[in-house]
């Protein structure tokens, strides 16, 4: 359990949000937003800026330009922008996976894994890119190479002298051939030799000019009239009369390249011959870049060390910016990438801490899409599923309530009815013993529930088990009733037995449920009644005739006692007096018994009546000490008080006839608060009764006086009865009697 918690403790921390709050996938703040895709777009315009100025820089810019410079700069400031967001992004993981954020350690994972797949490929490409540019530049620049170079530069010099001396050769020979035939300069004979000349010789361009330069004899294709027109106006006519008297030079036509050459005959006083030859299309560019190659890499070759750093760098350049590219991708595509995944995790979090109304919100429709649309609807099946468990739920926790109100009803029945309810399963275990039972019967039910009947149990408590087991047993019926006589202790109990067998709706048996009544106080009561209504014939029978024989007694003491000197017939008479008298105080008694008269109770105080009667009892047996404690707070209760006077008078009076002249009686009355009642005590240290004697003590005509009719407690426990109170004896510690008198309060 503790690992389990420290695994709890360790876990991410992620954003719980409010129950019932959908989670968004690409939940992001807007200002977040904003600023992720300004940040996306300045990569990706700084990318593009930095391949374009590579690109531009190798292609169009040397390493001798002054924009160089600058922009191997500003590529290098791209670079560390990017290099600040790159590292700007790293420290936010770090910090994030120190703190424990949901999602840390799987993006952490992603751009490791990104950037070992950028690295090692890229780090290899820079290798063997700079190996091959090393390479690459010192083979260019070896000896055969500039040897060749300059071989091809002589060559292309030496064509080019070639092609502008070659028309020379030609002008001289057409002019001998002019001078050898006598042609008039400029004459109709001349023109046509010349155009032979022209097609003989495959020339463009052939003619003469007059000493003031005037065309004459002129043939020309329409390729050679623009680049005529710019040679001619190029020529220094004077230079070229005085000098070598020969020009010529390499142009370029519409159509393609030229050479035309002007041979002043005669130092220019007779003329000039013109020549013009095509030398096909391409010609002068290629003499030009064979001499711009040569030049360019003479150049180069003295920057040999720079173009290689220079290369060196570019491409380290190129590889930062593909590494910081990708690393820097790598970052957002961790971000797309986890944010599902830590969803989906802070969604299994608060499923896992009992909210089930959690939904993620993702529009995306690849795989990770599909799960969050899986984990929905395990959301929603879980939510149903609780919602069904919450309503069984609160259906069984309601069937429970009116099952446990039902049960804790019973219970109260059980335990509030006057008759011990004791219940046995079909298997003979107890199952109900209720407060009766274990006052009545004296069991305790903590050590029979769920036991055999019989265990634990002996004596009497044994014989009753049993015989409730073997009621339904040996009698058919479902529903019995039987007298049963016990003896707990010294106390015999006339007990009335109901027991009815419980069946189930299929029939089977269930048990049996046995409810006990104690009827010994009923019996009592029955016997009391019977001898109230013995006693009322009694008194009726008798009484009549007393009288009659008292006064017929008396008359013959009267009229023949001075007659008669007997003593026999004197003592006689008065025997008959005597006891016609004893016998009307019986027959008194009997009538009172036989018919009690109506309590009128009355609210007061009882504390003046108890100190009113020990005052007489007082005064009558002085040989006894009598003491009265009586609190001063007793609470007013209603009593009637010539009632509650004859009460207390038997008490007293039994108590003194106990004591036999010496002892000591005490009256005590007090409040019992919790059970409403005032309780009033008297208390004898005499040799009090036995255990039969108290059990038989209120009965009608129980007495332990010679001559004692046992009436008086019958008739104090029938007043106090009246008043809805109890009269109880019990054995004094450590001997006498008590009587207790309990009623309640108004």
């Amino acid at each position: 359990m503790a690992k389990r918690q420290d695994r709890r403790n360790d876990a991410p921390q992620g954003d719980m949000g409010q129950n019932g709050e959908p989670i968004r996938v690409s939940d992001i703040p807007t200002q977040e937003r904003k600023r992720r895709q300004r940040e996306l777009w300045l990569a990706a315009l700084g990318a593009l800026l930095i391949v374009a100025l590579t690109w531009g820089e190798l292609k169009y810019i040397g390493l001798d330009s002054y924009l160089f410079l600058p922009i191997f700069n500003f590529n290098f400031v791209l670079l560390a922008v990017i290099l600040f967001v790159v590292v700007r992004n790293v420290v936010k993981l770090l910090l994030d996976r120190k703190r424990r954020v949901l999602g840390s350690r799987l993006r952490t994972r992603l751009v490791l894994s990104f950037m070992v797949l950028t690295l090692v490929p890229t780090l290899l490409m820079f290798v063997v890119a700079v190996q091959y540019v090393r390479t690459g530049i010192d083979y260019w620049f070896q000896s055969k190479i500039e040897g060749s170079m300059e071989q091809s530069l002589g060559l292309g010099q030496d064509i080019y002298a070639i092609l502008r001396e070659r028309p020379l050769l030609v002008a001289r020979s057409i002019e001998a051939d002019i001078r050898a035939r006598r042609y008039t300069w400029g004459g109709s004979g001349m023109d046509q030799f010349l155009g032979e000349k022209k097609d003989q010789l495959g020339l463009g361009l052939i003619g003469v000019l007059t000493p003031d330069r005037r065309e004459q004899n002129w043939h020309q294709d329409p390729d050679f009239e623009g680049p005529w027109r710019e040679f001619r106006a190029s020529i220094d006519w004077k230079a070229l009369a005085e000098g070598r008297g020969y020009v010529s030079n390499l142009l370029s036509g519409p159509g393609q390249d030229v050479v035309v050459a002007v041979l002043a005959v005669d130092k220019g006083h007779t003329g000039y011959l013109v020549l013009g030859e095509g030398l096909g299309a391409g010609m002068l560019a290629k003499m030009d870049r064979v001499v711009n190659g040569v030049e360019e890499y003479k150049k180069l070759r003295a920057l040999k060390s720079p173009l290689k750093a220079a290369l060196y760098l570019t491409m380290g350049l190129m590889t930062g910016s593909i590494i910081l590219g990708s690393v820097w991708f790598g970052f957002r595509l961790a971000k797309e990438i986890s944010a599902p995944v830590q969803a989906l995790a802070v969604g299994t979090q608060r499923i896992a801490r009992g909210d089930l109304s959690v939904r993620l919100e993702d529009k995306s429709t690849d795989e990770l899409g599909f799960l969050v649309q899986s984990f929905n609807r395990m959301a929603e099946d879980l939510q149903e599923s609780q919602e069904r468990l919450t309503q069984a739920n609160q259906r069984l926790n309601q069937q429970n309530m009116e099952l446990e109100a039902r049960g804790s009803y019973i219970e109260a029945l059980l335990n509030n009815i006057t008759a011990a309810v004791v219940s046995l399963d079909s298997e003979g275990r107890v199952n109900t013993v209720n407060r009766a039972a274990e006052s009545m019967l004296g069991l305790d039910a903590r050590s029979l529930i769920g036991r055999p009947p019989l265990e634990g149990l002996v004596g009497e408590h044994r014989r009753l088990m049993q015989r409730l087991i073997d009621i339904p047993a040996t009698q058919p019926g479902g529903q019995w009733q039987e007298q049963s006589l016990i003896s707990l202790g010294s106390r015999e109990m006339k007990l009335l037995i109901n027991v009815v067998e419980l069946r189930l709706p299929d029939g089977g048996r269930a048990g049996l449920v046995a409810l006990i009544e104690d009827i010994t106080e009923l019996e009592k009561m029955q016997r009391v009644a019977a001898w109230r209504e013995v006693a009322r014939r009694i008194a009726h029978e008798i009484k009549n005739p007393l009288t009659p024989i008292k006064l017929s007694a008396q008359r013959l003491e009267k009229r023949f006692g001075p007659e008669i000197e007997d003593p026999v017939f004197r003592e006689s008479t008065r025997l008959i007096v005597r006891q016609v008298e004893h016998m009307q105080e019986m027959v008194q008694e009997f009538s009172a018994f036989a018919k009690l008269p109506e309590m009128v109770l009355r609210p007061g105080n009882l504390r003046p009546l108890l100190e009113e009667v020990v005052a007489v009892f007082s005064t009558s047996h002085t040989g006894i000490a009598w003491s009265l404690d009586a609190a001063a707070d007793l609470p007013r209760l209603s009593f009637d008080a010539e009632g509650m006077r004859r009460v207390l008078l038997n008490l007293l009076g039994n108590a003194a006839e106990a004591l036999q002249g010496r002892g000591h009686v005490e009256v005590s009355a007090f409040h019992d608060p919790i059970l409403r009642l005032v309780v009033v005590e008297v208390r004898d240290d005499g040799p009090g009764l036995s255990e039969e004697e108290r059990s038989r003590i209120f009965e009608p005509y129980f007495s332990r006086k010679k001559g004692g009719t046992g009436l008086g407690l019958t008739i104090a426990r029938s007043i106090v009865s009246d008043h809805h109170g109890f009269l109880r004896v019990r054995p004094n510690e450590p001997n006498g009697t008590v009587f207790v008198i309990e009623l309640p309060l108004a």
